[in-house]
């Protein structure tokens, strides 16, 4: 540990000061095991004279050494406190930081683990979504899979079908939507297949325009899925799809 010139002084002015107190002290009347002080001037401690003092002290004991118990930054009793304080409070905020910091990712470890909790299991996740081939629907025709407990359409369509729903006015239309808003690709259609009156199932080339038709109270869609006649309100909804390619197409 490095010593400031002024501590430095400070322990050698200390230093002098105890030698001349030991020079000026009075001479001690020994006993076996005791001592009387004397005053400066030789004559006995009177218990009258209020300045002086009776010291009694044993001769067969030394005085404690603590310097091994003390941190290295205040060995010296000489340096003022206030000239390592910096050092000792560090020694404090350490520990009171890293308490902190473990607090801190505790809780985050706690927050986290009740958010997994609330997040779907792997098998409603595997539901969610669903992988078609649709590489083997010939023109015309419609492939029926399960996604969400609920029936998905895929139809593939012809030209001529695709060109005729592009050419219908929304001015025809119940719930006015454009063909090129329900499809990604012109040749390829999917919706779900529950009629949107009260949720039958439509049966595929059939009806007035031999799209899509439900039995059950007698609602025409077209080849976009868009209700033409019948009591159904809205067209047959489209879900979130994409496709990963030219064969398949990821739903959900």
């Amino acid at each position: 540990m490095a010593i400031s010139r002024n501590s430095f002084r400070n322990c050698m002015l200390v230093f002098n000061r105890d030698i001349l107190k030991c020079k000026r002290s009075t001479s001690c009347l020994q006993s076996m095991d005791m001592c009387t002080c004397r005053n400066e001037d030789g004559d006995q401690d009177n218990p009258k004279n209020k300045s002086s003092k009776r010291v009694r002290t044993y001769r067969d004991l030394e005085w404690p050494d603590f310097s091994k118990y003390r941190r290295g930054s205040n060995k010296y009793e000489c340096i003022p406190a206030s000239e390592n304080s910096s050092t000792r409070k560090l020694s404090s905020y350490i520990p009171i930081a890293a308490t902190l910091i473990g607090s801190v990712y505790g809780a985050k470890t706690v927050v986290t683990q009740f958010i997994t909790s609330m997040s779907p299991s792997k098998d409603v996740l595997a539901m969610a979504q669903a992988e078609v081939n649709i590489s083997n629907i010939p023109v015309g025709m419609m492939t029926t899979v399960k996604w969400r407990g609920k029936p998905l359409f895929i139809k593939h369509r012809a030209e001529a079908d695709v060109q005729t729903e592009r050419q219908t006015p929304l001015s025809m239309l119940r719930d006015p939507e454009r063909d090129e808003d329900r499809v990604l690709k012109p040749e390829w259609l999917v919706v779900i297949g529950v009629c949107t009156h009260l949720g039958c199932v439509p049966i595929s080339n059939a009806g007035d325009y031999n799209a899509f038709y439900c039995p059950c109270h007698g609602s025409h869609y077209d080849h976009s899925g868009r209700i033409r006649k019948g009591p159904a309100p809205t067209n047959l909804e489209v879900p979130p799809y994409i496709f990963l390619n030219d064969d398949i197409i990821l739903v959900g």
